[in-house]
């Protein structure tokens, strides 16, 4: 058992400066998978040393998706090293062999969750959402279902299963992403109106939404030219602003 900061600190540089130089990088599975499954930051960084073993190594890891899913809380949107986690998650949902319950569980869960997200991570989730839209048709009826459930109380998903098999995803609809369609950033509120049209068939590429930070979306609303709106008004007179009334003749503005 080692301390947080250490199991952070080897498993950041595990995948590129560890593995590559070992003659039997297999040795790591044990350590790899007990990281994997401490959970919070550590499983998130345990994913490149274990994406390593299992597309190089052969290994088998009969509930990792089950696992990948559970590491999808609020926190998900937040934490420090979310770029490499969208990164990795977005190569292991790549395989158009999953079974569409499966990424239904995944597309469900990122859209419920990113109803508290910051707009950076709206902006970078919502074309990942499109993208597993696009690699598995079978999900579309999410976006497609008429008379589906319009808010949480209706939903038949279960947030709270851990099992992706058993969360009834592809019951429900995405109303999540409809309601985004109501942000109050209007690029987010556009990204999610793309849902409304039928999708192309070039993925989105996410790489450059991946590091997208608060800063950056600030800087660039501050240094948007503003158009000049005309405006027409008319003075106001008296109290309440009505010309000929009681108030206007005993009470003044000035």
């Amino acid at each position: 058992q080692l301390p947080t900061g250490l199991y952070k600190k080897v498993l950041v540089i595990l995948h590129d400066s560890i593995l590559p130089y070992m003659n039997e990088p297999t040795l790591m599975i044990d350590f790899l998978t007990a990281a994997y499954g401490i959970g919070g930051a550590i499983s998130l960084l345990a994913l490149n040393g274990l994406f390593i073993l299992i597309h190089q190594h052969n290994l088998e890891y009969p509930d990792f998706y089950k696992k990948l899913y559970s590491l999808l809380d609020p926190s998900i949107y937040h934490v420090k090293y979310r770029a490499r986690f969208f990164h990795l998650a977005d190569l292991f949902l790549s395989s158009s062999h999953l079974p569409a319950y499966l990424v239904a569980a995944f597309i469900k869960r990122l859209s419920r969750l990113a109803l508290t997200a910051p707009p950076e991570a709206l902006l970078m989730v919502i074309p990942f959402i499109c993208n597993l839209f696009r690699r598995h048709p079978a999900c579309k009826v999410l976006v497609h279902r008429p008379n589906g459930p319009e808010d949480m109380s209706e939903d038949p998903y279960i947030m709270e299963e851990e099992s992706p098999s058993a969360s009834r995803a592809l019951e429900s609809s995405l109303w999540e992403i409809r309601s985004l369609q109501n942000h109050y950033h209007p690029d987010v509120a556009k990204a999610a109106a793309v849902l409304n049209q039928s999708l192309s068939e070039i993925e989105d590429d996410i790489s450059g939404l991946l590091e997208l930070s608060a800063y950056e979306l600030f800087d660039k609303e501050v240094k948007k030219k503003a158009a000049d709106v005309p405006l027409e008004f008319e003075q106001i007179r008296g109290l309440f602003g009505k010309k000929n009334d009681i108030f206007a003749e005993h009470f003044s503005l000035d």
